[in-house]
Formats: structure tokens, sequence, C-alpha cells
């Protein structure tokens, strides 16, 4: 059994092996439905797509918690039986439909795109690590080269996909208006939310379950059943969306679910850390029904605004940037949070341990961890004081401390006022990145589609017809 350090290895080569199956499906999944549906049902195509992806998440959030406490390995046994059957059931099921052409592979294209992305990647975990007397990496010499080395690489990769016979990015696509903007507007709002189940779990998990009875190796099972509400908003919202974006457009919907979203990152702003869960939850499934809202008119849009030869490499070129913006939406929210927690968690933590006991020198180290470990430690459903202190300093208190310390409302007390901090500072990130999602949904025009859907466009004036663009459009 592969341990330590290699073990660490391992498990990553091999989500990168994953990475490429779920990149491939994904990709691809939003061209296969718009091949394979009329224009005006493909919203609530995508709706119900967007349906089974979010049941899938939710189902792998409650199935780790029930497996995780007995052995964490056996969360990576749920993918199994799931990806036998999505093989057979694909290769038994799925016919071409679309338009194919024999194209070259863009090796030269792929591997800048690979390295540029791979070093910003890997730039966003160390920035979010300490660095010296630094709570954040950000401007460590390590990160400062990924970053640099990372944009360097997607420079080249520009250069290359404007000079290479087939590229892997079809940059001509971005003078198709409402691809442009709707791919824009999915990176926003990918960037808005990505951080935020991270930050819902870390709420749930390291304060409010431990101070409602449930102890710190139940925590992350729960916290998946009580954020049912958001998939819940999510489930409902995204087929009847996508059902009305094919009868109305997809601007109206997608521009006012990200409006709507704003709207609940400040609710969730304004209730107290210790909150009622009635409201928690109807806050939860106002952000589900606003983002399922905007997702599936907004695929619908960017989809049949593509010709029918491209909606393969758009469609890739859409998820990715959506993948993109939740690993920047990961590091903008864990660096607000950790910049809001060191403001005051390391004088609180010192002062409340040296209060009920602890020596000095055990709470000087404990104040001095760096905050992401802290934020780590409620993540993975451990008693966070015992993480801090350590058994050693524990152990030299009487009972009655060790109980207090190490109980339901110690931590949870303690961390709540610096978490707050952190949390509203993520939580305005979020609202700002939405109400741009909303204002580039909305210049995307009208209601567009290719003209291989068969638009009839309004005359044009000779010269309008010499400078036309490859896409075809017209406005409902």
């Amino acid at each position: 059994m592969v341990t330590g350090r290699a073990g660490a290895d391992y498990l990553i080569v091999f989500r990168i092996v994953q990475g490429i199956g779920g990149a491939c499906l994904m990709a691809n999944a939003a061209a296969i439905i718009t091949d394979a549906f009329p224009e005006n049902q493909r919203g609530m195509a995508l709706g119900i797509n967007n349906i089974v992806g979010v049941s899938g998440l939710f189902v792998g959030l409650v199935l780790g918690g029930l497996l995780a406490p007995i052995h964490w390995r056996l969360v990576f046994l749920i993918s199994v039986p799931v990806g036998l059957f999505g093989t057979v059931w694909a290769y038994l099921k799925l016919r071409e439909v679309g338009e194919a052409r024999r194209a070259r592979i863009d090796w030269w294209g792929n591997v800048t795109f690979a390295i540029g992305l791979i070093c910003l990647m890997v730039a966003v975990t160390y920035g979010i690590r300490p660095y010296g007397a630094h709570t954040t990496g950000w401007m460590s010499p390590r990160v400062l080269v990924l970053v640099a080395a990372g944009v360097g690489s997607l420079v080249a990769f520009l250069a290359i996909e404007r000079r290479v016979r087939d590229p892997m990015f079809r940059l001509e696509l971005f003078r198709i208006r409402a691809f442009t903007f709707g791919t824009l507007s999915t990176f926003l709002s990918a960037v808005a939310r990505g951080g935020l189940m991270f930050m819902l779990i870390i709420w749930l998990q390291g304060i409010w379950l431990p101070q409602h009875g449930f102890g710190f190796s139940q925590t992350p099972l729960w916290a998946g059943i009580y954020m049912l509400p958001l998939t819940v908003g999510m489930l409902l919202a995204g087929p009847v969306s996508g059902y009305l974006s094919d009868r109305f457009g997809a601007r109206p919907f997608a521009s006012g679910g990200m409006i709507g979203a704003a709207v609940s990152f400040l609710l969730l702003i304004l209730l107290p850390i210790n909150f009622s869960y009635p409201l928690f939850a109807l806050v939860l499934a106002a952000n589900g029904i606003s983002m399922g809202m905007f997702a599936s008119p907004n695929r619908a849009g960017v989809m049949n605004s593509l010709p029918r030869a491209d909606r393969g490499a758009g469609g890739g070129m859409n998820q990715t940037f959506q993948n993109s913006a939740q690993v920047v939406s990961i590091g903008v929210f864990f660096t607000l949070m950790i910049v809001g927690l060191s403001a005051t968690l390391p004088s609180a933590l010192r002062s409340g341990l040296e209060a009920h006991g602890v020596a000095a020198s055990a709470a000087q180290h404990a104040a001095h961890l760096p905050p992401v470990s802290i934020l780590f430690a409620a993540f993975l459903g451990y008693n966070p004081i015992q993480h801090l202190v350590g058994t050693h300093a524990l152990q030299s208190l009487g009972a009655a401390q060790q109980s207090l310390l190490t109980g339901r409302s110690f931590f949870p007390h303690l961390i709540s006022g610096p978490f707050r901090n952190g949390l509203h500072e993520a939580f305005l990130f979020a609202i700002i990145a939405c109400l741009l999602a909303a204002a580039a949904s909305l210049m995307r025009g009208g209601r567009y589609h290719h003209a291989e859907e068969g638009a009839v466009l309004p005359p044009a004036p000779p010269r309008r017809l010499k400078a036309s663009t490859p896409e075809e459009q017209h406005a409902s």
C-alpha cells in the first residue's frame, strides 16, 4: 500500500487521469445534445442534462459523507460502477449525428495550453499557503515564477492558434457576439460560485453544526445534507428556465439569474454566523434557483450561436473557461478568507487558549499556525483544537478543561468573529462577479441562431453583406 508523500503523488496522478476522462465527457456533452435536439428544444434538454450533473454532485456528497467515517479510501469506489455503466451505455446508445471533419492534432497548441493552465493552477495552490511570515504565498518567488511561466505559455498558445492550420481553440468563433459574451458570462458566473461550496462547507462543518450538537466526525455527512436546498433550487430551475429560454431567448433568464445570485450572496452576508436554519435554507434555495436559471439558457445560447461543424470545439472552449474560472475562484475565495482570518484570529486563539489553562508556549504556537490549516482541520472533519494544540498540551490539563476545549462549542465560538470577516469579503467578491456576468449576458444581443438553423435574416445593405462574419444571426 502506497502511503506518505508517495501516496499523495499517486492520488494526484490518478486524479489527473480522472480529470482527462471527465473533460472529454463534459466538453462533448453540450455538442452531443445540441446536435440531437432542434433549436427550440435545446434549452430544456441542456437543463435536464444540468439536473443529472447536479444530482450526481449531491449523491456524491452524501455517499462520501457516509463512507468516509468507515474508510476514506471507499469514497473513490463511488466512481467505479458509475463510470463502467456510463461507458457501456454510451458505447451502445450514442450515435454520431453531428458534422465531423478530419483535422490534424494541434500538438503545440495542446502542449502550451496544458503547461499554461498547470502552472497557474499550481500557483493558486501555493498562493493560498503561507510563505515566510506571510499568511499567503502570492508574493513568493515560486508563485511569481509559476504565474509568469503560465501567462507566457498561454501567450505562446494564442500566437500558435493564430497560425496553425487546425487550431485547438478556434479564435474566429469569438467574432460571434453571442458566443463571446455568453462564454464571458460563463467564466464570470463560475468565478462567483466556484469557491461557494468550500465556504459553505467550512461554515457548516467548522461552526454551525458543532454548535447545534453534531460531533466533528459527523459534520462531513450532515453538511452535505444541510446544503440540499441549494441542489433542489438548481434542479427546479434548470429545466424550467431552459424550456422558457427556448421560447423567449436566453438573455432575460441568464441575466436575471446572475442578478438573483448577487442578491442571494448579499443575503448570506446579512445572515448571522449562528443562523436560523430555515432562513439559511431559503437563501441557499434562492442561490440554487438563480444559478440554475442562468446555466441552461446561457449554455443553450452559446451552443445555438455556433455553426454545426464547430459545436464540439466551441463547447469545449466554453467548458474550459468554466473549469478555469472555478480554479481562479477557489484561489480568490480562500485568499480573501485567509486575509480576513489572519487579522483577528491569532490574538483570539491565543487569549482563548490561555484563558482555559493552555500553556503560553502552546497557545502561542497554535496562534502562529497558518489560518489555512485551521480551515482544513474543520473541513476534513477533525477536532480543530486537538489539531492545533496537540495531544501532549491537552493531556497536561484537567479533565474538565480538556472536555471544554475539545467540545462542540469552544472552537466554533472562537472562530465565529474572524470567520465572519473573511466570509463577507469572499461573498462581496462573488456579488461583483455575478453583476459583471449579468452585464456580459445582456451584451450578447437578442436571440441569436446560426443560419444553419433556418434563421430568417432581415434584408441587409450590400456593404454589410461583404463585411459579414461567418455567423448568421437574427433577433427574436
